[in-house]
């Protein structure tokens, strides 16, 4: 099982970074956060890096589900989706797989609320 869900798309990173958050937005996602890899890197490392988004992404109703279940289970939260620069014209989107990210949890609610996130990642990701 991979940990990952990605998909590449004929698009710049701007409007890749666009696409995603509205294809997550269909799915219930929002976005919590967004951290710019590439810039943290320059300004602590000092070091070039291509360009590199995470987005903190968040479905309401199935974090307070999951939360309900595994009240340490925000250690795992929000699913992170990355989004990075191939080249200025292609761009590629990856999401992480719940389903792989819960197996060390031992409880089946939680494995059920895993695949049905991980149904609507692919769904996002897909639709790029």
């Amino acid at each position: 099982m991979t940990y990952y869900i990605s998909k590449r798309v004929r698009a710049d990173f701007d409007k890749a970074v666009i696409m995603i958050t509205e294809s997550l937005a269909k799915e219930g996602f929002g976005i919590l956060t967004e951290i710019e890899v590439d810039k943290v890197l320059k300004l602590k490392l000092g070091v070039d890096f291509r360009r590199y988004k995470i987005l903190g992404a968040c479905n309401p109703v199935f974090a307070h589900k999951a939360l309900q279940e595994e009240d340490k289970i925000g250690t795992m939260l929000p699913c992170s989706v990355i989004v990075q620069e191939i080249d200025e014209a292609m761009t590629e989107v990856a999401a992480i797989n719940p389903v792989a990210a819960m197996v060390a949890i031992d409880n089946p609610s939680v494995s059920g609320l895993a695949n049905e996130v991980r149904e609507k990642l692919v769904k996002a990701v897909e639709r790029l």
